[in-house]
């Protein structure tokens, strides 16, 4: 029996706008994120979603809801599918982290999955805590087909699992972009395999993607 998921990541908010390193801040969706949300859902409206869950920070619990809504169903707002909490960083600029945390923000850029946040979590610790929600949502779903709304981070470390890549490889997979759908499915042990990733081409002149130097 097989689950199948489809991620997407929010659309585009003010901290990617203005590049700050949002983490676990709320930051909310800007007009331009609002409108790929929408086009995102309109993308999956005919995708046969049982439930919606989404990170309970607004920039992804909005962009959930935008799929939720056309499936007359209601966003289940889940706090382990929040972004990292990055400590330090959070809502400073991508240029300030390379200046004042220039030796920890380096091994972000460079060994992602290597990293830790000063005064927040480690990659490997968001990888834990974003792959227990999975596989309980898998669990509770079984052969159904079920959108999860929620953050770049959170997307890149499943696709490690999916793909069985290293976290010390995890520099090797590319950000996915705003409001982009990745597919994985599940078979009933839990085994988790990807099917395609970041799929953008229906947001047209609305695509975003994070700043080089995140």
């Amino acid at each position: 029996m097989t689950t199948r998921l489809y991620f997407i990541r929010h659309g585009e908010s003010e901290a990617n706008r203005r590049e700050l390193f949002a983490g676990s801040l709320d930051m909310p969706l800007t007009e331009k994120g609002r409108a790929q949300a929408d086009a995102t859902a309109a993308f999956l409206l005919d995708i046969p979603f049982t439930a919606v869950y989404a990170s309970d920070l607004k920039r992804a619990y909005n962009t959930g809801a935008a799929v939720a809504q056309l499936h007359g169903l209601e966003a289940i707002p889940t706090q382990q599918l929040r972004e990292i909490f990055a400590g330090l960083w959070e809502g400073r600029t991508y240029s300030d982290l390379e200046r004042e945390h220039a030796d920890s923000y380096d091994v972000w850029k460079k060994t992602i999955g290597l990293a830790a946040c000063p005064g927040g979590e480690s990659v490997a610790r968001l990888q834990g805590r974003v792959r227990a929600c999975v596989e309980e949502i898998v669990h509770n779903h079984p052969g159904e087909t079920v959108c999860i709304a929620t953050h770049a981070t959170p997307i890149r470390v499943m696709e490690c699992l999916w793909t069985h890549t290293p976290l010390e490889r995890m520099h090797t997979i590319p950000w996915v972009s705003n409001a982009s759908v990745t597919i994985a499915e599940y078979d009933s042990s839990l085994q988790g395999r990807l099917v395609e990733r970041d799929i953008h081409l229906h947001l047209g002149e609305l695509h975003t993607v994070l700043a080089k130097n995140v």
